[in-house]
């Protein structure tokens, strides 16, 4: 059962790892959202002119830009729209001890309950679903030259959206090619990786009732070496992903834009690097993605394949883990 102690602890628990993970969740939006094409392009005049924005080539040289140009409080924008996600967390973290009473382990941790494979991705589909707005607004957030308000959420929002996502949210389950790329991002995890894991990584019950993964030399070196095949699947996922979620949506279709300008008081809201320097370039705003497939296709275009692939070892650790977890 849950004693009023596990509510007493979730709370401060989830608000550390929030300082712990705004940060670094940051920097690797804004390394996989900076467009970088390889191309020359075209003033208007109809003159050849190279790209002028920001050629960043990994995550610390992303890190390092970060902290020069924005400092310490660039570091932490994501924590601007932080309380929108910590609330998502929680309530979905009360639902779970409240009424799921989801299994514990490792020392307090709760993870989803045991459903069979096609449970588990209804749920994690579920959760994919409700947290997808908050994701949308964390990206946009992670990315804007401007200095939102902490205690300002709704001029925030004026500021991230659009007056049509403003007038009608939902709209932004329909950004093109983004609710589908976060489907399979879940359906491989849920379908592939985990079946895998437990086949591979089975767990067996330790001292004190706690569970730990039955480890073979053999079978963890293939469920390793599934990881990263798994690696080069998700992570041009999750960098379309991050293209996508940061996309506004308009009423005509011509200004669906990925840039941060906004009608109203966006001019009253100051600027990290002013007009000078950006931290990153974004992609010429009459020119959006259309979809999953578009966005690849451009990306690899414009960019290079290997653009799909930034951060990769991000997504390498997060598998190995999982392996053990």
């Amino acid at each position: 059962m849950v004693g009023f102690l596990d509510y007493l602890v979730l709370i401060p628990s989830l608000a550390l790892s929030l300082f712990i993970v705004v940060p670094l969740t940051g920097v690797l939006v804004r390394f996989r959202a900076n467009y970088t094409p390889r191309g020359l392009a075209l003033d208007t005049e109809g003159s050849a002119v190279p790209h002028t924005g920001p050629v960043v080539k990994s995550y610390f040289g992303m890190f390092k830009r970060v902290w020069q140009i924005e400092g310490f409080q660039g570091l932490f924008k994501g924590l601007s729209t932080a309380v929108p996600t910590f609330l998502t967390a929680l309530v979905v973290s009360l639902a779970l001890l409240t009424f799921l009473d989801a299994p514990r382990h490792r020392h307090g941790a709760y993870r989803a309950p045991v459903a069979g494979v096609l449970g588990t991705l209804l749920y994690s589909v579920g959760m994919m679903v409700l947290s997808l707005p908050s994701a949308i607004i964390t990206c946009k957030s992670i990315t804007t030259p401007h200095k939102l308000p902490y205690l300002n959420p709704i001029k925030s929002l004026r500021v991230l959206l659009t007056p049509t996502e403003m007038r009608r949210p939902w709209i932004l389950y329909l950004t093109p090619g983004l609710l589908f790329a976060e489907c399979l991002h879940v359906a491989y995890i849920t379908l592939i990786l985990g079946p895998l894991h437990r086949l591979l990584v089975p767990m067996t019950a330790g001292p004190g009732g706690l569970a730990y993964p039955e480890i073979t030399p053999v079978k963890l070196g293939v469920y390793f070496a599934v990881v990263i095949v798994s690696t080069g699947v998700l992570t041009p996922l999750e960098v379309i992903a991050t293209r996508l979620a940061i996309q506004r949506n308009h009423a005509a279709a011509e200004y669906n834009s990925v840039s941060q300008e906004v009608d109203g008081e966006a001019e009253e809201v100051p600027e990290f690097a002013g007009a000078e320097e950006d931290v990153i370039g974004l992609r010429n705003e009459a020119e959006p993605y259309l979809g999953l497939v578009h966005c690849a296709k451009t990306i690899v275009n414009e960019e290079g394949f290997r653009a799909l692939y930034r951060a990769w070892w991000v997504t390498l650790l997060g598998g190995l883990i999982s392996a053990l977890a």
